[in-house]
């Protein structure tokens, strides 16, 4: 009996030390330092990665699931694209020196001349076009700088807002720069021959709408850089284009001019026809009637010199 009971009591506290010793592990697996980075480092590291990307609660303090609005475009006045162009027509007294005098004024804007154009003539009719090509920013003290030189006969000036081109053609570039480095991309990493010509296809048909889209912009970024004004330089005696002259154009004076230069007008337009008329009917009418005319005179009766037999009377009746 003794020796049952020494063997129950040591089952007894052998089955308490390990119960013991199971319940130190587990405290230890829940509580302990040394064991949470181990098992939590994956998890740690995808949260910062997540708290870094652009759209979630951490980074832009958005809710998720909803979009963060893009970067609108400036489109103050001062920052937006316009295109300025300009006619002046300006009667000087020597057209030379007045060309002169616009070219120091353009190269002095910064600008260059676009084309030159002259005309020369008698008794103080010359005339010369020119076409500036001026800095926007200095679009304005240019033109009167100009006006100044002589008469000022007319002044047209237009402006074109471009922006929302420019801005489309921004986007429209930096999606098709994104499409031509994927196709590159795809071109280095091609196997086969068939893949290869396909792919150095799409990648040269996107090389070339980019480039045209460049194109695009280049000549934007021109026309709104530079302003284009079309100078018209009269002499003292050349008549005033049309549409140009400040007198009146109206009245009991002017309708009568206008009626004058119709008339004369139409006449010329009538003699010219009949100038060209005139030979196909010398060509075609005088034989005509040289025919008609022969025709007609052999077909007449040929009458003998003696004068008809009037009928005899028949004898009157008792």
């Amino acid at each position: 009996m003794r020796k049952r009971g020494h063997i129950l009591l040591g089952a007894v506290l052998l089955s308490g030390a390990l119960l013991a010793g199971c319940g130190a592990d587990g405290a230890a697996d829940q509580s302990s330092p040394a064991g949470a980075p181990a098992m939590n480092e994956g998890d740690a590291g995808g949260d910062a990665r997540k708290a870094a990307e652009p759209g979630t609660a951490a980074a832009g303090g958005a809710e998720p699931g909803q979009d963060t609005p893009a970067g609108a475009p400036d489109l103050r006045v001062d920052q937006r694209s316009i295109i300025y162009t300009g006619t002046l027509t300006v009667q000087v007294k020597d057209v030379d020196v007045a060309a002169a005098q616009i070219t120091g004024i353009t190269g002095g804007t910064g600008g260059f001349i676009g084309g030159d154009e002259r005309q020369s003539g008698n008794g103080g009719t010359d005339t010369a076009t020119l076409k500036l090509r001026i800095p926007a920013d200095k679009f304005g003290s240019a033109l009167e700088q100009i006006a100044k030189l002589g008469d000022e006969k007319n002044r047209a000036i237009n402006t074109e807002d471009v922006t929302e081109q420019v801005v489309d053609l921004d986007a429209r570039i930096t999606v098709q720069q994104a499409r031509v480095d994927s196709g590159r991309k795809l071109l280095a990493s091609a196997k086969s021959l068939s893949d290869l010509v396909m792919l150095e296809k799409e990648v040269a048909t996107r090389e070339s709408d980019l480039a045209s889209l460049q194109g695009k912009k280049r000549r934007l970024a021109d026309l709104t850089a530079l302003s284009t004004v079309t100078v018209v330089l009269l002499g003292p005696e050349a008549p005033v284009p049309a549409g140009t002259d400040d007198d009146d154009t109206t009245g009991f004076l002017s309708g009568l001019a206008d009626g004058w230069k119709a008339l004369v007008s139409s006449l010329g337009v009538l003699l010219t026809v009949l100038g060209a008329l005139l030979p196909w009917i010398v060509a075609l009418g005088l034989p005509t009637w040289a025919i008609l005319y022969l025709n007609r005179r052999y077909r007449r009766p040929h009458t003998t010199g003696e004068l008809p037999t009037p009928p005899a009377e028949s004898p009157a009746a008792p």
